[in-house]
């Protein structure tokens, strides 16, 4: 089914688009060209794995999406208010950690698209579908690391919980992602835990 689409060209386009209406304002001149536009169909998406496989997936991407999304505010929250003798190297290091899951979560999200879903992008969806929990407040720099190691610990055990799913209809790209993310999370819990360590 085709519909018209208004589209702004200028002037020097009036000629290429044929006898078109044109405006004059402020010195500057107009046409409007009306393309014609087709309306996409859905195609199917014939990757190898069943629909109701692909929607099993996306339900356990939403949760890591979920869980990631959340991770990442929090550890933003702390990159702001964080306090203290540490409050130089904790700063920078929340930084590079935020910025880090900004990156995860379009690519999360960008795999749920590819496996033919919508990817969530409501608040209220991810504090449902995050196991991750929401502090209010300003905890001290320790308790900051300690929130954030329990963060990258409960990403990774999210993670891991898909796999079993992965390895039965063979979705390596899914697979390849994971393994990515949990080698990152289990990195950085090492890291903060290393901070608290006395011995």
């Amino acid at each position: 089914m085709a519909s018209g689409l208004a589209c702004m060209v200028g002037l020097e386009g009036r000629r290429r688009a044929g006898d078109l209406s044109q405006a004059t304002g402020d010195n500057t001149r107009y046409a409007v060209e009306f393309i014609t536009v087709r309306r996409s169909t859905n195609m199917a998406i014939d990757i190898g794995i069943s629909e109701e496989d692909r929607k099993s997936i996306v339900d356990g991407l939403s949760r890591l999406l979920s869980d990631t999304y959340v991770l990442y505010l929090k550890t933003h929250n702390f990159h702001w208010n964080v306090t203290g003798p540490m409050f130089r190297t904790l700063h920078l290091m929340f930084e590079e950690q935020y910025n880090e899951l900004a990156l995860a979560v379009d690519l999360i999200a960008e795999r749920i698209r590819a496996l033919g879903f919508p990817a969530p992008g409501a608040y209220s969806v991810y504090a449902r579908l995050s196991s991750i929990k929401e502090e209010e407040g300003v905890p001290s720099a320790e308790d900051m690391i300690r929130q954030l190691v329990d963060g990258q610990e409960a990403v990774t055990r999210t993670a891991r919980g898909i796999f079993p799913l992965l390895d039965k209809v063979s979705d390596e790209p899914t697979a390849d992602l994971l393994t990515q993310r949990m080698q990152v999370h289990e990195k950085t819990a090492w890291m903060l835990r290393s901070l608290l360590d006395e011995r």
